[in-house]
């Protein structure tokens, strides 16, 4: 029975736009993620390591017959497949990041894998974006929708709507 995922994507190195949309084409086009239903993309400044050019960042919902570890095993394939090496440390620049924020109803706490993300409550440049998309998702663990969550969030950092750049 498929189940309804959503992920976060993010990039902040080469052409931000091409990797995102190349990593949601990869997930649609090799993978079993169906009904893909896309945020719009948000410049957003870096969190925990300034020293790094800006993020733009995404959220979007999809359908998959994937367990979350199958899921997660599949963003990682596409993260190294689009130039993301595979041991890497954290928050350094990076040409795609792809986390599952949820993944149906799965609370799951391993050394791997954490559903619900978290950190969705401290980052607005995943809550803005499943706004847009999933206003009335209530967030499992949290109980709390993501216009909820932007409401307590303590998050202050900038997250603003990306105007993508039109061909003359």
């Amino acid at each position: 029975m498929p189940e309804k995922a959503y992920l976060s994507l993010g990039s902040n190195i080469g052409d931000r736009e091409a990797n995102l949309a190349s990593a949601t084409s990869a997930l649609d086009t090799y993978y079993q993620i169906r009904k893909i239903e896309s945020s719009s993309y948000y410049e957003t400044e870096p969190l925990l390591n300034q020293n790094q050019p800006s993020f733009l960042n995404m959220v979007f919902s999809c359908e998959t017959d994937f367990s979350p570890f199958e899921l997660l095993d599949t963003v990682h394939q596409v993260e190294v497949m689009l130039g993301r090496p595979k041991s890497r440390e954290k928050n350094l620049p990076r040409t795609i990041d792809i986390d599952i924020i949820s993944h149906g109803t799965a609370v799951i706490e391993t050394a791997e894998l954490i559903l619900p993300h978290p950190e969705i409550i401290n980052r607005k440049f995943i809550l803005i974006p499943l706004e847009e998309i999933a206003p009335n998702f209530e967030i499992p663990v949290l109980k709390m929708t993501a216009s909820e969550c932007l409401g307590v969030t303590q998050d202050t950092s900038q997250v603003v709507k990306h105007m993508m750049e039109t061909q003359a």
